[in-house]
C-alpha cells in the first residue's frame, strides 16, 4: 500500500511539474497537422509534442482562441523552446533542466542554438552550451544566432530573462570582419565587451595577419572601438602600434577619409596624393573629394562622383584642376601651368523607356596634352591619342508616327593643331520610310508600290576655335549654322530576268543665316607681293539659301560558281560574285550662285566664288556630273567533311576568302583623267576566324610628272600600286591548346579576329582602388585560387597586333612608311604569382615603343602589386601592397614615381 502511494505521489508531482512547464513555455503557436487538446499534453520539442497517457508523439497545435479575464503577470520565458538532439533528450523533473546531446538545437524566438551539448535551466531562466570531445577533438563548437548576427565560440551561458551571455573562445562575424575573443560578455543585443581579442579579414584557420588587443566594445553592425593594438602577421608581432582604434561596420558604404599616397620626382619634388574624404551620400549617388600636394608649390584637386538607380540610368562624373609649377622661381626655365579635365558618362537603361533614350560620354580638357603633362593619372590610351571626342545625344521615338528626333552636342579637340570644334547643338528630324502607293495592308507588286520615301531635316550650330580662347568669350567668333532638307524616293525592279534594277531620286534644299562677300582691298599687300592688294572675305548676316538635286539608278545581281569535288575532305567550293553598277546624274547648278570679284591688278584676273563657301552643308557643286561607278564583291568558301567519316558531324563550312572588293567610278562628263583610282579591300580569315589578314589599298592607273602631276596618259603596267596597308592580329592563350568541354567550345565562337583586345593595356591610376585592381587590364571579381603542387599549370595569354603601310607616288619613292607591332600578354607563374608586360616594336624605327611590365601577387587576404615602365617618355613606377577588404583598405603601403616630364 506504501509502495503505491509512493508510486500515484510521484506520477501525480511530475504530472504536475509538466503542466506548470509547459504553462511557462509561452505563447507562440506551433504549425497545425494534428490538433490535440488535452492537458495530458506536458513537454515542447522541436519536431514532436508528447502524450504522457497515450505514449505517442505528434504535432500540435496550441489552443489561443481561449482567453482569460484574469491579467497575468509576465513571464521570464516569453516564446516557445523548440529543442531537438540527434542521440539523446534528458529531463530532470528535480533540478527542471534538460540535457541535449550530439547535434543538439534550440529555438527561442529569433535565437536559434547549434551544439554538441546543451543544458536547458528552466529554474534560473538560462541556456548552457558547449562542444563535445571525440577522436578528432573539440567539435560542434556552439554557434549563435541571433537575427542576422551570428557567432561561433568554445562554450556558452545565455539568460533568457536578461538576454545576457558570458562567452569563451568566441569567433563572430561581421560583414567582412572576423573577430576572435578569450572572454566576452554580451550585456544586451547592442552591446558586447571583449577581453584578449584579435579581429582579421582572413578566412583562414590560421590567418595570415590580424589586430591584436586586450579589451574592446563591439556594437554588432555597427562599430567595433578597442584599446591599445598592434598589427601580428603570421603570429609575429609588429612594431606598428595604435593607442585606440575605430572600425565601422555598417552594411553597404560608409563616408570616411581617404588616406594619401607619398612619393617624389624630379620636377615637382616630394608629394603626398589622392588624400581626401569619401562622402556616401545616399544609396543611388556618392561623392569623392581627393588633392595632391607637392614640395615645389604645385597641387590638385580631383572630384569623383558615381550613381546609378536600378532599371533607370548609371553613370559617373569627374573633375580634375592641377596647378603646376615647373622648375625654379628667378631662372629662365620657371614656368606656372593649370590644367582641368572634365569626364562624363552616362547611360539610361532601355527598360526605362524604350522610345526614348539619353546617352553622354564627355572628355573635355583645358589641353588635349592633359594626360601627358599629368602627375597623377598614367592613361596609357590616352598618352598615345591625338584628340578627345565628347557627345551628348537625346533620342526620342513619336510612337504612332513614323518620325523621330536625335539632338546632338558633340565635342572634339585635337592636340596637333590645337583646334576645338564643337556642334552646339545638332538637332536631326527622320522620317522612316514610307511606301505612299503601296496596295491595300501594304501591298507591293510593282515598281511603283515599292516606291519609298524618306525625308530629315538637320539643324547645326558649329564653332571652330581654339585650346586658347576655349570657354571664354572669343569662342564663338567665326561660329557657323545652318539647316538641310533632305529627301530620297527609290524602287527596285527585275530586269532581264537575273538583274535587280534600283532607280534613285535625291532632293536637298540648304538653308544658311549668313553668306560672304569676297572684295580686292588693295590696303591689305598680298603676302606673296606686296605690291598688290589681296581678297577678303566679309561676312554679312541674313538668310541664303540654295537646293541641289541628283537622280541615277544602279544594276546588280548575283552569280554563283559552285565546284564539286568527290575525292578528299573538301567537298565543294563556292564562288559568290556581286556585281554592281552605278550610274549618277548631277546637273550644273552652281552657275546660277557663281560671283567673281577682282584677284588682282590684272584687268582679266577674276577670282570665281559663291556665297555660300565655308557652309557647314557644302556649296552648291560647279559643272555637271555624269559618272559610273563600277564594283564587285567577292567571297569564297569551302565545304569541308570531318576527320571521323564515320561521326555524326555534319560537313563544316569555312570561309577563305571574305569581301574581296573593287570599286573604280568613270567621270562621262569629264575631258581628262575620267577613270578614278581603283580602290580594293580583302580579308582573309585564319583559325576558326580568330585572326583576319586585312588588306587596303589603291591602284592608279595615270602616270604622273617629276613634280607630282598627273597627267592624261595610262601607266605602262596599267596601275600603279599608289599604296598598301596590311593589318593583322591575334589573341590566344594556353586554353586553346587544352581539350574544352562543350561550354568552352561555345564561348569559343564569339571570337572574332576584327575585335581584338586592346594591347596598350588599361589605366594605371595610383590610388585606393589600386588594391582590387587586377595586372594586365584584368577586370572583375577576382577567383579564389590553389596550388596543385608538382603539377601546377601556368595559364598564359597573349595578343598582338600588325601593320605595314606602303606607299608609292610615282615620283617620289617612299616605300615601307610604317612598320609596327603591338603586344599584350600575361602568365600566372603560379596560382598567386602573375606577370604581365604590355609594349611593341618599331621596324622602322628599330626601336621599342613605351612597354610597361605588370607583377601581381595574391597574399590570399592581401594583395601586391608593381608597375613599371622602364623606359621611354613615361618612365615611371607604382608598387602597392595592403589588405583586400574595403573595411581595412586603408592598412596598406604604396609609393609611386610618377614620369619626370624632363631630363636635368
Amino acid at each position: 500500500m506504501k509502495a503505491n502511494s509512493l508510486y500515484i505521489l510521484l506520477v501525480f508531482s511530475f504530472f504536475c511539474f509538466q503542466k506548470g512547464l509547459a504553462q511557462e513555455i509561452g505563447k507562440k503557436d506551433i504549425p497545425k497537422q494534428n490538433v490535440i487538446k488535452k492537458d495530458s499534453v506536458k513537454t515542447i520539442s522541436k519536431k514532436t509534442q508528447i502524450d504522457l497517457k497515450k505514449g505517442v508523439k505528434t504535432e500540435i497545435e496550441v489552443d489561443s482562441t481561449k482567453t482569460d479575464s484574469i491579467i497575468k503577470p509576465k513571464e521570464a520565458i516569453q516564446y516557445d523552446i523548440l529543442h531537438n538532439a540527434q542521440d539523446y533528450t534528458i529531463q530532470n523533473a528535480k533540478n527542471k533542466t534538460i540535457t541535449l546531446y550530439n547535434e543538439a538545437e534550440v529555438d527561442y524566438g529569433d535565437i536559434n542554438l547549434k551544439a554538441g551539448k546543451i543544458i536547458i535551466d528552466y529554474k534560473n531562466n538560462t541556456v548552457y552550451a558547449t562542444g563535445i570531445k571525440d577522436s578528432t577533438g573539440y567539435v560542434q563548437r556552439p554557434i549563435f544566432k541571433q537575427g542576422n548576427q551570428e557567432s561561433e565560440q568554445d562554450s556558452i551561458l545565455y539568460n533568457f530573462k536578461s538576454e545576457k551571455a558570458l562567452i569563451y573562445g568566441i569567433k563572430t562575424v561581421q560583414g567582412e570582419m572576423i573577430t576572435y575573443g578569450e572572454k566576452t560578455k554580451r550585456i544586451n543585443d547592442s552591446t558586447v565587451y571583449m577581453s584578449k581579442l584579435r579581429f582579421t579579414t582572413s578566412k583562414k584557420k590560421i590567418p595570415d595577419y590580424y589586430i591584436s588587443t586586450n579589451k574592446a566594445k563591439l556594437v554588432p553592425g555597427k562599430k567595433i572601438i578597442v584599446g591599445g593594438s598592434n598589427l601580428v602577421l603570421a603570429d609575429v608581432p609588429t612594431p606598428l602600434y595604435l593607442p585606440f582604434a575605430y572600425f565601422p561596420l555598417t552594411q553597404g558604404r560608409t563616408s570616411g577619409f581617404i588616406i594619401p599616397t607619398w612619393g617624389e620626382n624630379n620636377q615637382q619634388g616630394f608629394f603626398l596624393q589622392n588624400g581626401g574624404y569619401y562622402f556616401a551620400l545616399n544609396d543611388y549617388f556618392d561623392l569623392e573629394l581627393t588633392g595632391d600636394i607637392y614640395s615645389n608649390g604645385s597641387w590638385a584637386i580631383n572630384s569623383n562622383s558615381a550613381y546609378k538607380k536600378r532599371y533607370k540610368y548609371s553613370g559617373r562624373l569627374s573633375f580634375r584642376y592641377q596647378n603646376l609649377t615647373n622648375g625654379i622661381k628667378g631662372f629662365s626655365d620657371f614656368s606656372k601651368s593649370a590644367n582641368y579635365n572634365i569626364s562624363w558618362n552616362h547611360r539610361q537603361d532601355p527598360k526605362t523607356s524604350p522610345n526614348s533614350n539619353l546617352s553622354a560620354q564627355v572628355n573635355i580638357s583645358s589641353s588635349s596634352q592633359f594626360f601627358r603633362q599629368s602627375l597623377n593619372q598614367i592613361d596609357q590610351n590616352q598618352q598615345f591619342n591625338n584628340s578627345f571626342n565628347s557627345s551628348i545625344s537625346y533620342y526620342k521615338k513619336f510612337v504612332g508616327t513614323p518620325f523621330n528626333t536625335t539632338i546632338t552636342l558633340s565635342h572634339q579637340q585635337n592636340s596637333n593643331n590645337e583646334t576645338v570644334t564643337m556642334t552646339l547643338p545638332s538637332v536631326q528630324i527622320n522620317m522612316d520610310r514610307i511606301y505612299p502607293f503601296a496596295g491595300k495592308g501594304g501591298v507591293k507588286k510593282n515598281a511603283i508600290q515599292r516606291i519609298g520615301t524618306t525625308y530629315n531635316v538637320k539643324g547645326r550650330l558649329d564653332v571652330n576655335t581654339t585650346e586658347d580662347d576655349f570657354l571664354t568669350s572669343k569662342m564663338f567668333e567665326g561660329s557657323k549654322s545652318g539647316i538641310e532638307h533632305a529627301i530620297s524616293a527609290t524602287t527596285n525592279m527585275k530586269a532581264f530576268k537575273y538583274f535587280t534594277l534600283t532607280p534613285v531620286f535625291n532632293y536637298r534644299d540648304v538653308w544658311y543665316f549668313s553668306k560672304i562677300n569676297k572684295r580686292y582691298d588693295t590696303s591689305i599687300p598680298d603676302e606673296a607681293n606686296e605690291n598688290q592688294g589681296t581678297v577678303v572675305n566679309d561676312t554679312i548676316s541674313g538668310f541664303n539659301r540654295f537646293n541641289s538635286y541628283n537622280f541615277g539608278t544602279s544594276l546588280s545581281t548575283v552569280i554563283y560558281g559552285n565546284f564539286e569535288f568527290s575525292k578528299g575532305r573538301l567537298k565543294a567550293l563556292r564562288h559568290t560574285i556581286t556585281p554592281t553598277i552605278t550610274w549618277n546624274y548631277t546637273p550644273d547648278l552652281a552657275s546660277k550662285y557663281q560671283l567673281t570679284v577682282p584677284r588682282s591688278d590684272e584687268p582679266d584676273d577674276f577670282l570665281t566664288y559663291t556665297q555660300f563657301e565655308g557652309g557647314i552643308f557644302g556649296q552648291p557643286t560647279g559643272g555637271i556630273q555624269n559618272r559610273l561607278t563600277f564594283a564587285v564583291n567577292n567571297k569564297l568558301e569551302a565545304k569541308i567533311s570531318p576527320k571521323d567519316e564515320d561521326s555524326d558531324e555534319k560537313d563544316r563550312k569555312v570561309t577563305l576568302i571574305n569581301n574581296l572588293n573593287f570599286n573604280t567610278s568613270y567621270n562621262i562628263a569629264g575631258d581628262s583623267l575620267r577613270w578614278s583610282n581603283v580602290n580594293f579591300n580583302m580579308g582573309i580569315p585564319f583559325f576558326k576566324n580568330k585572326m583576319v589578314l586585312n588588306f587596303t589599298g589603291t591602284l592608279n592607273p595615270y602616270q604622273v610628272t617629276e613634280n607630282g602631276v598627273e597627267i592624261d596618259k595610262f601607266n605602262k603596267a596599267i596601275f600603279r600600286l599608289e599604296n598598301l596597308a596590311l593589318t593583322t592580329g591575334y589573341a590566344f592563350s594556353s586554353k586553346d591548346f587544352e581539350k574544352k568541354d562543350d561550354s568552352e567550345k561555345k564561348d569559343d565562337k564569339n571570337n572574332d579576329g576584327n575585335n581584338l583586345p586592346d594591347v596598350l593595356g588599361s589605366n594605371i591610376n595610383p590610388n585606393r582602388g589600386f588594391a582590387n585592381r587586377a595586372s594586365s587590364g584584368n577586370q572583375g571579381k577576382q577567383e579564389e585560387k590553389t596550388a596543385d603542387l608538382y603539377r601546377n599549370k601556368m595559364p598564359w595569354n597573349l595578343s598582338f597586333n600588325y601593320s605595314i603601310i606602303y606607299n608609292n607616288n610615282g615620283y617620289n619613292f617612299s616605300g615601307i612608311r610604317n612598320h609596327v607591332t603591338s603586344f599584350n600578354g600575361s602568365i600566372d607563374l603560379t596560382p598567386k604569382w602573375k606577370l604581365g608586360v604590355n609594349s611593341g616594336y618599331s621596324f622602322t624605327d628599330g626601336a621599342f615603343t613605351n612597354a610597361t611590365f605588370n607583377f601581381s601577387r595574391d597574399l590570399d587576404s592581401w594583395r601586391f602589386n608593381f608597375n613599371w615602365t622602364p623606359f621611354g617618355r613615361f618612365t615611371s613606377y607604382y608598387f602597392f601592397i595592403g589588405i583586400k577588404s574595403s573595411m581595412l583598405s586603408d592598412l596598406k603601403w604604396d609609393k609611386n614615381q610618377p614620369p619626370d616630364r624632363r631630363l636635368f
